[in-house]
């Protein structure tokens, strides 16, 4: 059971960068979280060096340090004048087997707390990706629907321009001069 101590998942999740398309934590970030101290973080590490694959742990190029130290606050001045070397990084495998390097209570609760925030991550990550994917399917909804309504609107376009034709009356014609003609028709066929 993780104590009162132990960081909060908000704290640890704050923590994490996404470097060479993975999700890693800071060397130092994680001493700080065991409360033990860089070196020997990474001293506990380079004696289990098996256990620590590329895709695990690697270490960030001078340039990665340049960019990531820039956004990070206070790491350049750990110890006499910042950091002498260059960092590593930890993928969530890499913190999984750090958990059998450091085996102390601390360190076990500190596990349990970032395998809860990496998880947290993936669950709001799925969810913007479902959220990015009902929103394509409203975009092409209202594309379609765009181009139905913008049919409708040349139909009643073409409607209003068209020359109106005059219309054809129904029935009997009803104009004085018909009216007279059939009377003077009428009239030639009693004589």
């Amino acid at each position: 059971m993780p104590s009162a101590e132990t960081a909060p998942v908000p704290l640890i999740e704050s923590r994490i960068w996404l470097i060479r398309g993975h999700k890693v934590l800071l060397d130092s970030d994680l001493a700080s979280l065991y409360q033990v101290e860089t070196k020997s973080l990474n001293r506990a590490v380079k004696r289990n060096r098996e256990r620590f694959s590329e895709d695990f742990m690697f270490q960030l190029s001078a340039e990665e340090t340049r960019e990531l130290l820039r956004y990070q606050v206070g790491t350049s001045n750990e110890g006499r004048g910042g950091r002498r070397y260059r960092p590593y990084v930890f993928t969530e495998q890499g913190i999984a087997m750090l958990s059998g390097v450091l085996t102390s209570l601390r360190a076990v609760e500190v596990n349990i707390a970032i395998m809860r925030a990496f998880v947290r991550l993936r669950q709001l990550l799925a969810t913007h990706e479902d959220l990015a994917r009902q929103i394509e399917e409203l975009r092409r909804n209202q594309e379609q629907q765009g181009h139905q309504i913008q049919t409708v609107f040349e139909t009643i376009q073409h409607l209003i321009e068209a020359p109106i034709e005059p219309k054809r009356r129904i029935g009997f014609p009803t104009s004085h001069a018909s009216v007279e003609s059939q009377t003077v028709s009428n009239k030639k066929g009693e004589k």
